[in-house]
């Protein structure tokens, strides 16, 4: 596989897969090396991801770095001015039009790198995470541990009470550990009121 970035002007970089994967820490050490190199560096984050810290980017293996909170897209293209790298985690969560910011923000020169669950807790697209991976210059899907069988994860498993979560619950229901398993196909499962939702 040859991966060769741009060399110059702006690009946008998604790094998804399922929870426990480690696209927070694939982020941040990407911002680090721009760091290293001198370059203007920002981390932004959905102010309703409050699990760790209210300020920083954590990831569950405790891998952290401060970042910027803000309630939309709006917001995030303003703080970015100046900026030569700017990092967006958990993208499932912004709306949609965070899509044309990452791409109004690459074509205005800078490095672009978003992170977030391509899929939801149903094993469908998750937000504007399809369109992000689709208008990408790069893009990485990495794979957790299988909570149950320890094969290579995809997919994550909301629990409810230890037990799989029905798909016709809300879509967005921040947790970590404690609501959320990464599986892999043959692990994850519907839950028990989701025969309906799985006809349709």
């Amino acid at each position: 596989m040859i991966r060769v970035p741009p060399r110059r002007g702006g690009w946008l970089e998604v790094v998804c897969g399922p929870m426990f994967s480690g696209k927070s820490e694939e982020m941040i050490r990407r911002l680090r090396r721009a760091e290293i190199a001198g370059q203007r560096v920002l981390l932004f984050k959905p102010r309703i991801d409050d699990r760790y810290d209210l300020a920083d980017v954590v990831s569950h293996a405790g891998v952290r770095m401060s970042a910027v909170a803000v309630d939309g897209c709006a917001e995030l293209v303003a703080r970015a001015r100046g900026c030569d790298v700017v990092g967006i985690d958990e993208a499932q969560f912004f709306e949609s039009s965070i899509v044309d910011a990452a791409l109004a923000l690459a074509d205005g020169g800078l490095r672009v790198i978003a992170a977030g669950l391509d899929q939801d807790f149903r094993r469908l697209p998750f937000g504007p995470m399809p369109e992000l991976l689709a208008r990408a210059e790069l893009v990485d899907k990495l794979q957790a541990v299988c909570h149950r069988c320890g094969g290579p994860a995809t997919t994550t498993q909301r629990l409810v009470d230890g037990r799989p979560a029905p798909y016709d619950g809300e879509t967005i229901v921040v947790g970590a550990l404690d609501s959320y398993e990464a599986r892999c196909r043959d692990c994850h499962s519907a839950g028990q009121d989701s025969a309906a939702w799985m006809a349709a």
